[in-house]
């Protein structure tokens, strides 16, 4: 009403408030028949709720199990309670739960053996003491492999404009670095693949002499538990150079690995 009496004009009154004309009519005759208390929402103004909170949490449920298809929860919803919905009132519904739509991450594929987990998370807080304490030195060996194309990330961006991303057609580079807690990093590159005759190669090379006992941890991929691998760990350990193994589907404990993720998803 104040904007209106300072001249603003019915367009302009639309389009600050997105509504539209009609109810920007209904709230002029409100005022006009009842004054300031026209304006207040009263009981049973509004639509109805479709749901109760029990079955907006039983879709919940269901989105969980179907992330990609609410097509799939719509139906569910029909078979279910004979209720007839849109995918924009699911989506406000699911919205409301604290959910939202974002990329999802790609999963080890596995869980470890809750008893060798902890048992090696354990020792493994034992070397980074003993390494802190430079009474050993303790390093951390893995590989992966790079494409310069950068990856498509989600972004906020204005409505039919897109923030462009450098690419260039790139060939795929296979690392394997070796890393200490001071984040001092060794790498082999290659456009080859990487074998357990490369991981024994490069450990002899980084490793030519050691000044104390030296650990390399690794995890349980097939180039590091091959017998090409085993029939050196008797060489390294008299040199002084131990091979720990992590237990299968353990990212989080090898150092390494962070500094993978970060390279593929924060700086290329």
């Amino acid at each position: 009403m104040i904007l209106a009496a300072s001249g603003k004009k019915m367009k302009e009154l639309i389009r600050i408030f997105q509504v539209s004309y009609k109810t920007i009519y209904n709230w002029f005759d409100r005022w006009e028949l009842e004054g300031i208390v026209g304006l207040y929402n009263k009981p049973g103004r509004g639509s109805k709720r479709i749901f109760s909170d029990e079955q907006e949490e039983i879709i919940k449920k269901w989105v969980d199990e179907e992330p990609r298809q609410l097509k799939k929860v719509l139906q569910k919803v029909k078979e279910e309670w004979g209720i007839e919905v849109s995918t924009k009132t699911i989506k406000r519904i699911i919205q409301n739960l604290s959910m939202s739509w974002h990329r999802m991450r790609r999963d080890v594929g596995g869980e470890p053996d809750p008893i060798e987990y902890k048992e090696k998370k354990a020792q493994l807080e034992e070397l980074k003491k003993l390494d802190s304490e430079g009474k050993i030195d303790l390093y951390y060996l893995d590989e992966t492999g790079f494409c310069l194309i950068p990856s498509v990330p989600y972004g906020w961006q204005n409505i039919g404009e897109y923030l462009p991303i450098p690419s260039n057609r790139s060939r795929r580079l296979n690392v394997l670095g070796i890393m200490n807690r001071n984040n001092h990093l060794e790498t082999y590159v290659s456009s080859q693949s990487i074998n357990s005759d490369v991981v024994a190669h490069c450990i002899d090379t980084f490793f030519s002499t050691v000044d104390k006992p030296t650990v390399i941890v690794v995890d349980k991929a097939s180039i590091h538990t091959s017998n090409a691998i085993f029939d050196k760990i008797e060489e390294w350990q008299e040199r002084g150079i131990t091979i720990f193994e992590l237990p299968s589907y353990s990212p989080q404990l090898n150092l390494i690995e962070i500094l993978w993720r970060f390279i593929k998803y924060e700086w290329i």
